[in-house]
C-alpha cells in the first residue's frame, strides 16, 4: 500500500453510494486498475474487487475444442465500502495486492466503458425509438469524441433497458399489452398445450385504409425472422390511386403453411 492509497482509503467519506463508486474508480483508474462489484447490499455495503479477479471457467462440453483467452488472473485485490451509523460511506481494506502489472491502456476495462446517467438516458430514449445500437454509438461519439464506450457497451445497456421494461412480465404478455396500448388489431390461436400457433397483427391505420381500398391484396410468405421458426405472412394492399401499404403481419406454424400452400 503506497501512502496516497492509504490516505485515500482511510480518510475518504461519501454521502452516497454513487459518489463512492465514482471516486474510487477514478482513483484506481489513474493508477491503471479497474474495479468491478463483487457483491453489494443496497444501502448497506459494496464489495469491490479488481476487474481481473476470478478465473476463466472452462465450458462443460468435454469434447469441445475452442481457443479461449481471458484477462482474469484471479487477482486478490478487494476493498469494502460500508455505510456507517452517521449515514456516510467509508472504506474497509481486505486485500490491496495485485498479481499483475497496471494497465497502460484502460480501454480494455469494461468498468471504464460505462456511461454517465445523461448518456444512459439518451440511449434509453433512442432505444425506445427503435434506433440500432451502431447508430446510437455514432451519435454519442459525435457529442463526445473521447467516449470510452464501444458497441458491446450499448448492446448490454439496451438489453438491460429491455429487461427493466419487461419487469416480471413474460415477453409475449408484454407484447400484447403494448399492442393494446397502441390500438393494434390482433388475433391469437393456441394449440391444446397453450402454445401460440397463429398470430395476426394489424396497425390501426392499416385497418382504416383497408376499409377504403380493398380491391387487391398481395400476400407473401417467405420470411423466417424469429427463433421459433414461424413463417411470417405479409399482406400488402395494391391500389392504382394510393401507394401500397401493409395490412397486417401473420405468424403461423409451419404445419399450417403446408396445409394451405402444400409446401
Amino acid at each position: 500500500m503506497n501512502q496516497s492509497e492509504q490516505v485515500f482509503l482511510a480518510t475518504s467519506q461519501f454521502e452516497t453510494y454513487d459518489e463512492l463508486l465514482r471516486s474510487v474508480r477514478s482513483f484506481y483508474y489513474a493508477k491503471g486498475y479497474g474495479l468491478s462489484i463483487r457483491d453489494s447490499r443496497k444501502g448497506k455495503h459494496v464489495i469491490l474487487q479488481c476487474d481481473r479477479g476470478g478465473s476463466h471457467k472452462e465450458p462443460a462440453e468435454i469434447n469441445r475444442k475452442r481457443s479461449t483467452t481471458s484477462r482474469l488472473t484471479n487477482c486478490p485485490f478487494q476493498i469494502v465500502g460500508k455505510r456507517g451509523a452517521d449515514g456516510f460511506w467509508a472504506f474497509t481494506v481486505k486485500n490491496l495486492t495485485h498479481n499483475h502489472e497496471p494497465s497502460k491502456d484502460m480501454s480494455g476495462h469494461s468498468s471504464f466503458r460505462q456511461l454517465s446517467p445523461n448518456k444512459v438516458k439518451t440511449v434509453k430514449e433512442m432505444t425506445m425509438s427503435g434506433i440500432p445500437a451502431r447508430q446510437i454509438l455514432s451519435s454519442l461519439r459525435l457529442e463526445t469524441p473521447s467516449l470510452p464506450a464501444n458497441s458491446r457497451t450499448i448492446y448490454n445497456l439496451k438489453k438491460k433497458i429491455r429487461r427493466e421494461k419487461l419487469g416480471n412480465r413474460p415477453m409475449i404478455n408484454a407484447l400484447f399489452e403494448e399492442l393494446e396500448k397502441a390500438g393494434f388489431t390482433y388475433d391469437i390461436v393456441h394449440d391444446l398445450d397453450g402454445r401460440i400457433t397463429r398470430l395476426f397483427i394489424a396497425h390501426p391505420l392499416s385497418v382504416k385504409l383497408a376499409k377504403h381500398f380493398s380491391s387487391t391484396f398481395v400476400m407473401d410468405c417467405t420470411y423466417k425472422t424469429n427463433k421459433y421458426n414461424m413463417p411470417l405472412l405479409i399482406s400488402l394492399e395494391s391500389h392504382a390511386s394510393t401507394p401500397p401499404f401493409i395490412l397486417g403481419s401473420y405468424f403461423w406454424r409451419k404445419r399450417m403453411k403446408k396445409i394451405m400452400f402444400g409446401r
